[in-house]
């Protein structure tokens, strides 16, 4: 069963989790350096957390109640992902003047809309099974 259409979000979402930090910045400094995931462990840390957890995911799908709460754990880690984001690069001088927040910063809103869909499927699947299951 892994060649389900959850699958393509869990994977297509531990590749933006993975692979975009080392391609796109995060935000500029004050000094106008771009500040990249690769640089903070911090950073590291959370998009691996969250690449990790959706790889996981993938291979949990004969526990479809597991790989739903394993869902919102990630999309949780996420959020926290893109709150520490945005706290970070408000509090740099003059945050809210500087514009170059970077693309980086929406990273992390791509991985909750694929796991966001991922789960949306998990739940059709397990809802389908209850219903057969109801009719024996």
């Amino acid at each position: 069963m892994i060649q389900r259409i959850q699958t393509i979000y869990l994977l297509l979402a531990t590749l933006v989790s993975i692979g975009l930090p080392f391609v796109f910045s995060l935000y500029a400094d004050a000094e106008g350096q771009a500040v990249w995931a690769k640089d903070d462990i911090l950073w590291m840390s959370f998009f691996g957390g969250s690449a990790l957890l959706s790889f996981i995911i993938i291979f949990l799908y004969k526990k479809r109640q597991n790989q739903f709460v394993l869902g919102r754990l990630t999309i949780i880690v996420n959020f926290v992902l893109l709150g520490v984001l945005v706290y970070r690069s408000q509090i740099l001088s003059g945050g809210t003047a500087v514009l170059e927040k970077g693309i980086g910063m929406i990273i992390p809103l791509i991985s909750i809309v694929l796991l966001a869909l991922a789960n949306k499927a998990i739940k059709r699947d397990e809802d389908l099974v209850k219903s057969v299951d109801r009719l024996r």
